[in-house]
């Protein structure tokens, strides 16, 4: 496993360098390259689900990976300028990939049981692509951030050359958003459904739920607040961002204290 971790973390590598290259908007070779980072994190994946499913902080971090370049393809074929996000995405999929390389053998919890098996998946679907678009989104808006400041600085640079426009990045951070935010209520609605079934209590308040009903908060108060009084910038983009930390903590930080703290 330590071999494919490696290799699902060189597989990434290209992706991260191409936005820097000149001819980094070539559709042919970004394809390519995407292609090549999805095979690496679905070939660990593969050999570490082969015996069933797991639940440890690794598996949780390339999974999340897998479903982020999924997400990110279809951002991508929907608007090509959405490829510029890679500059700041494939960093971060690469420090998620570290920090599950690191703790791949750490002991995993057993999965909770008393659930129809087809209502567990379709919740671990919906909160695995709420996290991916949301990781989108707060990319989008760290991006239109960097954008604005370079603007009002007047200068370039690499990084923001790199970069989508300030326009682009504020309405992919805004359609980004609105999506996750409909997934979200679905995650909650199967996550209560799945604790309904275990314990016959629709809502349980814990961690994972108070951050998760935070980050729907944060998000609907965000959209809102775009529709009325126009906010973006670097304010709209802190809040993308708080809301991204919040799922973080329900999901794998979640799992970094059980799994890796308290082990």
């Amino acid at each position: 496993m330590t071999v494919l971790s490696l290799s699902a973390l060189i597989a990434l590598l290209p992706s991260a360098v191409l936005p820097f290259r000149r001819d980094g908007e070539g559709g042919g070779v970004f394809w390519l390259l995407l292609a090549v980072a999805f095979a690496g994190p679905l070939a660990w994946a593969t050999a570490a689900f082969a015996s069933g499913w797991r639940t440890g902080l690794a598996p949780a971090l390339w999974l999340t990976v897998i479903a982020t370049l999924a997400v990110f393809a279809v951002v991508v074929a929907v608007s090509r300028d959405g490829r510029r996000l890679a500059t700041l995405l494939f960093p971060y999929l690469i420090a998620l990939g570290l920090i599950a390389t690191v703790w791949q053998n750490q002991p995993e919890r057993p999965m909770g049981g008393g659930a129809p098996a087809q209502w567990v998946w379709l919740h671990i679907a919906f909160s695995l692509a709420t996290y991916a678009v949301l990781t989108l989104a707060a990319v989008a808006g760290v991006s239109a951030f960097l954008q604005e400041r370079a603007l009002k600085a007047k200068r370039q640079t690499m990084l923001s050359r790199a970069l989508p426009g300030l326009s682009l990045a504020e309405t992919l951070e805004l359609r980004l958003l609105g999506l996750s935010a409909v997934i979200l209520v679905l995650g909650l609605l199967t996550g209560m459904t799945l604790q309904y079934f275990e314990t016959g209590a629709l809502l349980v308040v814990n961690h994972k739920t108070a951050f998760s009903l935070a980050t729907l908060v944060i998000v609907a108060v965000l959209l809102v607040a775009r529709r009325i009084s126009g906010l973006r910038g670097r304010q709209a983009a802190r809040l993308v961002f708080l809301a991204y930390l919040l799922l973080t903590f329900a999901y794998p930080g979640v799992k970094f204290v059980t799994d890796v703290l308290m082990a």
